[in-house]
């Protein structure tokens, strides 16, 4: 895997001038063309938000894995709080906040039996694109789009030259137990029974900084003994599945626009990834706020620039 080469600078949300000038200076834009890298619950949602949020825009969701292979797929999903050190306590109270909210609405509409992960639909109903494709490197999607959102998880490692980000790996049991009705969870989390609409999921391990994606028959073993000492009737389960995901966590999530430049060329790219354990309770949250970050991207290049009296 060939890391990414590139020079790059940093800058806020509003800072456009001189990438505006050096860019765009002579295409003033009608459809932005929007790439999201990574197809989990972070991309998929930042996807539904910026095609809510963007107008005139085309978006396009570009991954080598999509449901049912993503991580987003293994997990059990349950609506838990999760702390990010780098990341300040309001905005993490935001970000859960409005996924809350987001969650809620659903869960009392006529499509909550429906809901789930079902979010591929909603992309596709505002004109958006799926793309089944591995990206080395984010310069391959220049100049076939304008704005590239990196959701890529552990895949900015290489992508973004990111050494923050690390897996934590998660194995799951997957059982038909239906007649458990409540979820039940240690006191660490570590041991979990969640039911949901076709499975209940027995959890878990956080094995960090392992990559092993292939089902360990020990920790399957240990699973099913911590979860059946909290809920005897699990030695009734049957139809046991083996899953595993890599969790993408970093101190905090990063949330940023970044412009990559290379041999005279700018690619605005907006950053989003690094939820750890945490995707399903922030991703709404997060999601807005990225899509707030390519609002003002696009803003900016639809801006004509004055032109000089002199």
């Amino acid at each position: 895997m060939r890391p990414a080469r590139h020079w790059e600078t940093r800058f806020g949300a509003r800072d456009f001038g001189g990438f505006q000038d050096c860019f765009f200076r002579d295409r003033l834009m009608d459809t932005a063309r929007i790439a999201v890298v990574g197809a989990g619950v972070v991309g998929l949602s930042t996807a539904v938000c910026i095609s809510k949020l963007v107008p005139r825009c085309s978006v396009t969701i570009i991954s080598d894995k999509f449901t049912p292979d993503t991580t987003s797929d293994v997990a059990a999903g349950m609506l838990i709080p999760h702390t990010y050190p780098d990341t300040p306590i309001h905005t993490q109270k935001q970000w859960f906040r409005e996924t809350f909210n987001h969650l809620f609405a659903i869960a009392n509409s006529a499509e909550a039996g429906d809901a789930g992960v079902h979010l591929v639909s909603g992309i596709k109903g505002s004109g958006g694109w799926t793309l089944t494709r591995r990206i080395e490197d984010l310069w391959e999607l220049h100049p076939s789009f304008d704005i590239v959102v990196n959701c890529s998880g552990l895949g900015s490692r290489q992508l973004a030259g990111d050494s923050k980000i690390f897996p934590v790996r998660g194995q799951v049991l997957q059982v038909q137990a239906p007649w458990v009705e409540h979820f039940i969870r240690d006191g660490s989390g570590l041991t979990y029974i969640y039911p949901g609409t076709s499975h209940v999921t027995l959890g878990g391990t956080r094995q960090k900084g392992d990559w092993n994606l292939s089902p360990d028959a020990e920790n399957s073993r240990e699973i099913l003994s911590r979860c059946c000492a909290l809920e005897p009737s699990l030695h009734r389960a049957c139809n046991i599945r083996e899953k595993v995901g890599l969790r993408p966590y970093r101190p905090g999530v990063r949330l940023q626009t970044e412009l990559l430049a290379r041999d005279g060329q700018r690619l605005p790219v907006v950053h989003h990834y690094g939820h750890g354990s945490g995707g399903i309770s922030v991703h709404w949250g997060t999601a807005l706020e990225a899509a707030r970050l390519v609002s003002e991207y696009v803003h900016a290049l639809r801006t004509p620039i004055p032109k000089s009296n002199l």
